[in-house]
């Protein structure tokens, strides 16, 4: 198994980031704020006005470590990596077996079994430790008509029908969302379910910024198990889009993201001043609370747990790379179905 090695996110407009020996080096108004060897990173993640110098970007890929070039509230503009990884006949059997509708459904309805295990999850756990019972009774109603989609995913075998059990399950999930806020905090994170480009409120804000963050980090895995990211099964082929790394992601949303999201506002780590009320209703993450963001996002992806198939404890954020791997297996025919990556 790989070693996880962190990624390097700068976030502070006007930073310039360039190669020094072994090093890479980032300087912010000429003065040097940051030295990281590049033996401890996996890729280098820029948000917005940053400059990155020619030599450091060849020395990147030629490392196999990827540059992604994202605007300031984390959306997705480029991508530099060096050669594609893996063997052309295992790219041939996706590009052969994902647009089999057979196929598809199996590995979908697999996918979204483990995001509504997961978002299930986050639901009792919320439920058992509110003391209100008001609040507790409308999560398990949540948690219940998720269990039911879960029962009846087992006879879905067409896609659409998969989709709707999730839109549907996605739709009762985050209308209990603003439950598991504490209650002094819910004046200003509350939330009528999702939505997104741009976010019209503090908790969609937080929530697209970290699936940002998750996507990027899904779309590396895969690619380093030598797939490509556009071909997926769940999310509709389209130009531009990581269809593949968004269905891998779906198991994650739940316990990466959303419960990270929840930690941090319930903590008092993100606070409601922590963000620009923009003309128009939509809301903005401001710098600083960015950063505490990022920090988060790393030491969460640390944290260790135990996966259920190899039944060893590891790093979070080697999960979807091993998942990107049993995705690999099952196009091969090593093994017979994909299984998510579910909490217990």
């Amino acid at each position: 198994m790989q070693t996880l090695l962190n990624t390097l996110y700068v976030s502070t407009s006007g930073a310039y980031v360039h190669l020094d020996n072994d090093t890479l080096r980032i300087e912010i108004e000429r003065e040097t704020r940051l030295r990281v060897p590049l033996h401890h990173i996996s890729s280098v993640v820029c948000f917005g006005d940053i400059l990155v110098s020619p030599a450091a970007m060849h020395r990147l890929a030629r490392d196999g470590k990827s540059l992604v070039l994202l605007d300031r509230n984390g959306r997705f503009q480029a991508r530099l990596e060096g050669p594609v990884s893996g063997n052309i006949l295992l790219r041939t059997a996706q590009f052969r077996k994902m647009p089999d509708p057979g196929f598809a459904g199996d590995m979908a309805r697999c996918m979204i079994a483990g995001k509504l295990r997961n978002a299930r999850h986050v639901l009792l756990r919320a439920a058992r430790d509110t003391d209100d019972d008001k609040d507790r009774a409308g999560i398990r109603e949540a948690a219940d008509a998720i269990g039911v989609h879960l029962r009846n995913l087992d006879g879905a075998h067409d896609l659409d029908t998969i989709r709707g059990m999730e839109g549907d399950a996605a739709r009762r999930y985050f209308g209990v969302f603003t439950l598991l806020v504490r209650k002094d905090q819910r004046e200003h994170f509350s939330m009528n379910g999702r939505n997104r480009r741009p976010p019209r409120d503090r908790m969609n804000a937080l929530l697209s910024f970290l699936y940002s963050l998750l996507m990027n980090d899904c779309r590396s895995a895969l690619e380093s198990a030598g797939l490509d990211p556009q071909l997926g099964c769940l999310h509709a082929v389209r130009p531009g889009r990581a269809s593949l790394a968004l269905d891998l992601m779906e198991e994650f949303r739940p316990i990466l993201a959303d419960r990270l999201a929840l930690s941090l506002v319930n903590r008092g780590q993100i606070k409601a001043r922590d963000f620009d009320l923009r003309p128009g209703g939509s809301v903005m993450l401001q710098d600083d609370a960015r950063k505490t963001l990022l920090i988060a996002y790393q030491e969460r992806k640390q944290e260790l747990v135990e996966h259920p198939l190899l039944q060893q404890k590891m790093p979070l954020g080697l999960v979807p790379s091993l998942q990107a791997r049993l995705i690999a297996r099952v196009l091969r025919e090593d093994i017979e179905g994909y299984l998510p990556y579910t909490v217990r």
